[in-house]
């Protein structure tokens, strides 16, 4: 075996063994960040939830809203899809996609499902997409309150993922891996809002799909 082949193999093997090193610590923080987390859909029906509207789950455990003829605007509030319980301090984690001029969003701590905007709180979805200044009303805002710090949210059709952090009255949304709010509810206008209450995604009778939603409750 010549020098030259030797260091050859030599190299390979280092790169081999560097990779699977990669992977393994990917993997173990992949594990770590999933500790606590349990997923809110069951992956085959609404189980847990409460809704009028047309939300159906796919065969991938997709979440999709598909808005019936003569469906519009957003004041129907029970056909939100809205959890059965109530959730108080909690990390809720989801992936989110629209269509063109897509529009939903993700209620939290709402005390009444029959009035989730007077007594909760929205973190907007929109097809804002490109948008150079944005403010609470625009994707990544909490509606009314707060605007974004970045407009981080993808063109339609795209997946996306929020995290919501909700600890006592902070509230810190993560989208697509940027930190976008970091808000303290009790100095701002929602500081009426209660310390629990319901998870909602909004149903403003356009095409919107979930994946993956999952939530961790503090303690």
């Amino acid at each position: 075996m010549t020098r030259i082949r030797l260091m050859m193999i030599v190299t390979v093997a280092l790169v081999v063994s560097v990779s699977a090193c990669t992977c393994r610590a990917a993997e173990k923080k992949e594990d770590a960040d999933a500790k606590g987390f349990v997923p809110l859909f069951n992956g085959k029906d609404l189980t847990g939830w409460q809704t009028t509207g047309n939300w159906v789950v796919q065969k991938d455990g997709t979440v999709t809203l598909k808005p019936r003829p003569g469906e519009r605007g957003w004041q129907r509030y029970d056909a939100y899809l809205t959890t059965q319980r109530k959730y108080r301090d909690f990390i809720l984690d989801l992936e989110f996609k629209f269509g063109p001029g897509g529009n939903s969003g993700v209620f939290l701590r709402v005390a009444d499902p029959k009035s989730q905007v007077k007594t909760g709180f929205e973190v907007q979805i929109l097809d804002t997409h490109g948008k150079k200044r944005v403010g609470a009303h625009d994707c990544g805002g909490i509606i009314g309150t707060a605007a974004p710090a970045k407009n981080m949210v993808k063109p339609a059709g795209q997946w996306n993922r929020y995290t919501i952090t909700c600890k006592g009255s902070k509230v810190k949304v993560v989208l697509n891996g940027e930190q976008i709010i970091d808000l303290d509810l009790s100095k701002s206008g929602l500081k009426d809002r209660p310390p629990a209450g319901y998870i909602g995604f909004q149903d403003e009778a356009k095409p919107v799909w979930y994946r993956n939603v999952r939530i961790k409750e503090l303690k």
